[in-house]
């Protein structure tokens, strides 16, 4: 397996410059959109899997190197930097691959814009489901990435104590390598002795309410113009052994099989689904499999 090194690209878009990880290929466009404190090397690994697929990978608005959003925005606003992004590189069409919050993003931008992302792959996400009338949506977000948020208040006093973190992360544990690594890495700002996590923590609230309380990102995946392969993951975020989804959940989604190929990849949790030698390539082969359809 050949390693892909990416390469870095800042894309005009509106509200400032949207950065790209760019894993260059002679193949169909692909769009990667990483999870809710994710970034683009969340797709380092799936990249060197896809061969001559010609990959891009924004850091959504918040993390990392892209310009931040002047206040929180509802997630449909992503979809718009998407389609620019999409505008901006020039192909008519481009296959969505999202992980997490960024598989909401993927569905609704097929919804809305099935002529330009006709097909998707969608990982361990994508599908809600409405939380019960009167629940805090605070105490919902965290319930489920409560690590995840209770890292964004914190500072790190150096690079080192920042990948330990997440080395004795259960989920990450076994998995560190460096495409982990360069994962952890482009997540980290600031300046020793306080350095802290690129994602800022307003943005991941606006963000994490869509897949709990906005209809139109809880009914895209539900819209006819979606269409496309669900991978999940079989463990969840802390590699607990109950995962996001399960054969009960999904059936209760009502994901027409037609439509929506529903695939467990065993052995995986909600993160490592990006990054074990035998996720990446189920992920990778989801990805073909749905480019030739297109």
């Amino acid at each position: 397996m050949t390693t892909r090194t990416p390469q870095e690209l800042a894309v005009p878009v509106r509200g400032g410059d949207l950065a790209v990880a760019h894993w260059p290929g002679e193949g169909p466009a692909v769009i990667a959109l990483h999870g809710i404190t994710g970034n683009s090397l969340s797709f380092g690994a799936v990249a060197e899997r896809l061969g001559d697929a010609d990959l891009y990978a924004p850091d959504q608005r918040g993390p990392a190197g892209s310009a931040p959003n002047p206040a929180p925005v509802r997630l449909t606003a992503h979809v718009e930097v998407v389609l620019a992004l999409l505008d901006h590189l020039g192909p008519r069409q481009a296959l969505l691959l999202g992980h997490s919050l960024g598989a909401f993003t993927t569905a609704v931008a097929a919804a809305r814009h099935s002529d330009r992302f006709p097909r998707v792959v969608l990982v361990d996400g994508g599908l809600g489901f409405p939380i019960p009338g009167g629940a805090d949506i605070d105490e919902v977000i965290e319930s489920v990435i409560g690590p995840a948020m209770r890292r964004l208040r914190a500072t790190f006093p150096d690079r080192d104590a920042y990948r330990a973190l997440f080395r004795a992360h259960p989920a990450f544990a076994a998995h560190w390598g460096p495409h982990v690594e360069a994962y952890v890495d482009r997540d980290l700002a600031g300046e020793a002795p306080a350095m802290r996590s690129s994602c800022a923590l307003d943005a991941v609230r606006a963000d994490g309410a869509g897949p709990i309380g906005d209809p139109e990102t809880l009914g895209a995946i539900h819209r006819p113009e979606v269409r496309g392969t669900l991978l999940w993951a079989e463990r969840g975020v802390m590699d607990e052994p109950q995962g996001l989804y399960d054969e009960e959940r999904l059936a209760a989604g009502g994901l027409p099989p037609d439509r929506i190929v529903t695939r467990r990849v065993d052995g995986t949790n909600h993160y490592t689904i990006l990054f074990a030698e035998h996720a990446t390539a189920a992920v990778a082969d989801a990805v073909r499999a749905e480019l030739k359809l297109m």
